[in-house]
């Protein structure tokens, strides 16, 4: 079954959890059960790192030019395996690693991240999804609460010291262009690069 990794768009991605900190409004599996060529995005189990590397045996991952960790849960809360599998992807076919996140990681694994990314992850995509904290409480509902989005900037800013490409994305239609244009300056005062998603329901 594709659904630990599976090919979407452009990219081959990895679905290592279904576990997540947040309950965004927009979330897409609220509304499907799989993305791309995916069978079912929802996990029986955690993979192990071993069924992980055994998945990518369904395709030729050289053709690929972009590996993503990114499923139905946050990456982050399994960390160790990432990094693992991160570091095996490398080694082995030297591609370049995207992690999709909600930002909230570094307060998931109780330390700061961010270093660990360092030479082995090429681009950081953290949803932004508001530029303030209140609207991002309730549009995020982040199991942190208040807090969770300055944790989301600290943790944006610190790894720009570590990865060569961090962006912080909204989607389209969930917020006005007045937000937009404020989450574009804190990305300008963070270091990052502002990306606006198309809304995919």
């Amino acid at each position: 079954m594709k659904n630990i990794v599976y090919q979407a768009y452009d990219g081959l991605y990895i679905n290592l959890t279904n576990k997540c900190p947040c309950d965004c409004t927009f979330c897409e599996r609220n509304i499907m059960d799989r993305v791309g060529d995916s069978d079912s995005l929802w996990l029986e189990h955690e993979p192990s790192f071993r069924e992980v590397i055994d998945a990518f045996n369904n395709y030729d991952v050289d053709k690929f030019s972009e590996i993503i960790f990114c499923g139905f849960g946050e990456p982050t809360e399994r960390f160790d395996v990432l990094l693992e599998i991160a570091a095996y992807v490398k080694k082995t076919w030297n591609k370049k690693l995207r992690l999709n996140t909600n930002g909230l990681g570094s307060l998931v694994n109780g330390r700061n991240i961010a270093p660990d990314l360092s030479g082995l992850i090429d681009t950081v995509s953290i949803s932004l999804n508001t530029p303030d904290p209140k609207s991002y409480l309730e549009i995020v509902k982040p199991k942190f609460g208040e807090g969770s989005f300055e944790a989301l900037l600290d943790f944006a800013e610190e790894c720009t010291k570590y990865v060569p490409n961090v962006v912080l994305s909204t989607v389209e239609t969930t917020i006005t262009k007045e937000q937009e244009k404020e989450c574009a300056a804190i990305c300008e005062r963070i270091g990052a690069r502002y990306r606006i998603r198309e809304f995919e329901g």
